[in-house]
């Protein structure tokens, strides 16, 4: 293959891949609107069906969500790899559905805005720009790598609640992607400084926490020595919370919502704080864990009569961490070894965001941050002053980073098939 003529045919079809991607943004794919994400859905199936793809809609087991998309191109059933192996599953993740609500939109005119080197607008770059990029991946493939096209099996999931970080859909990947599933490739979008371009090889963990207070009320007048104030208990454990931050051990607590108390003239009864833990390593994790289930019971603040207020700490949803592996060190080397090919540098990236890569690189080799490259997303609002700027794409990062991974597709698979 000449990669000059890779090279040149992804720059050639540029416009078509980015036009693709406007008409992705235009479909609102808020999380809670099911009806724009399951359109965003038979879109994206439409588009893969001219690659030869077969679509399945799963719905979500959450009512309020959309239908998961599961695209699947098989291999030749009698056909081998000239080494006589059969062709091995690759698996490709994507998701649907973003954070915007419409009406987030409409205010803060978030829409296709091509400006400069960059495209903004929603999903841009998380993740409807990987999607596209899955798309370009396999195009070129077809066009410059058929036997390798044609002979695998391809095996795209495209998660309708990842913003939601739904189980639902871990459990439907385990069931589509053979135990064989040579990779588990996910396409969020990347980062790239310069001419540098970062591969997520492990995300941070996260655990949720509920953390109440029980007080006692009292007139805050006449009898406020009776009362145990749950407010002034809740800021107690807060100070605590914030203190099992450890910047170095790379573990942080976030107090993300306070609530308690009914009027001014009551001594408040009752308190309660939502608090997400964030870690990468599995020992860390399972000690921050510990350090927040030690609080349960715990007390600070009385009443002058000797009732004490009461810290009950209850774990939420957990998400294990996605710590460096080697099966994701292994898809990083081929990445890198297709990168000095074409003349791009790599690095390593931990990045301290979740992704459904968390959920699978216990099953399956996986390889995370292979969309384009862009910034702030999540992200709706701009001020004139360039203080606050809406999620964006880099268009120069499509075309290095199509060629990046279809050289290393193809080196993962002729390392299986050799």
């Amino acid at each position: 293959m000449q990669l000059d003529t890779l090279e040149n045919y992804l720059d050639n079809n540029l416009h078509t891949y980015l036009d693709l991607l406007r008409q992705m943004v235009a479909i609102n794919s808020f999380t809670a609107n099911p009806e724009g994400v399951n359109r965003l859905g038979a879109f994206t199936a439409e588009l893969f069906a001219s690659l030869g793809f077969q679509a399945e809609y799963v719905q979500s087991v959450n009512p309020r969500y959309g239908r998961h998309l599961v695209l699947t191109r098989q291999g030749a059933q009698a056909a081998l790899l000239p080494s006589g192996a059969p062709a091995y599953p690759l698996g490709m993740l994507s998701h649907l559905d973003t954070v915007f609500p419409p009406e987030e939109e409409l205010r803060n005119d978030f829409v296709w805005r091509p400006e400069g080197r960059r495209i903004y607008g929603p999903g841009t770059v998380d993740i409807k720009g990987g999607t596209v990029m899955m798309y370009m991946v396999l195009d070129a493939l077809r066009q410059f790598a058929p036997q390798v096209f044609e002979k695998g099996t391809w095996i795209l999931l495209l998660d309708a609640s990842e913003e939601a970080l739904s189980v639902d859909f871990t459990r439907l990947c385990l069931q589509r992607l053979p135990e064989n599933t040579l990779a588990c490739l996910v396409f969020e979008g990347g980062t790239n400084s310069s001419d540098i371009f970062p591969l997520v090889v492990a995300r941070k963990g996260r655990a949720a926490y509920r953390v109440k207070v029980e007080g006692k009320s009292a007139h805050a007048g006449n009898f406020h020595a009776n009362g145990a104030n749950a407010i002034l208990q809740m800021a107690h454990t807060i100070q605590k919370i914030a203190a099992l931050t450890d910047y170095e051990n790379q573990i942080t607590f976030n107090v993300g919502t306070v609530k308690g108390g009914s009027v001014v003239n009551r001594v408040p009864h009752y308190a309660e704080a939502h608090v997400e833990m964030r870690a990468f390593s599995p020992e860390v994790f399972d000690a921050g864990v510990a350090a927040m289930l030690a609080l349960d019971g715990t007390s600070d603040v009385a009443s002058a009569d000797g009732y004490r207020c009461k810290v009950s700490v209850e774990l939420g949803e957990t998400t294990a961490p996605w710590p460096p592996n080697p099966g994701t060190q292994h898809l990083y080397d081929l990445w890198e070894q297709a990168a000095n090919l074409v003349g791009l540098r790599l690095a390593q990236e931990q990045r301290g965001g979740l992704s459904d890569g968390n959920l699978l690189w216990g099953h399956y080799p996986t390889l995370d941050g292979l969309g384009p490259a862009g910034n702030n997303a999540h992200c709706s609002e701009r001020a004139p002053d360039g203080s606050k700027e809406q999620e964006y794409v880099y268009v120069g990062s499509f075309v290095p980073k199509a060629l990046l991974n279809t050289l290393a597709i193809m080196k993962l698979v002729e390392g299986e098939f050799r």
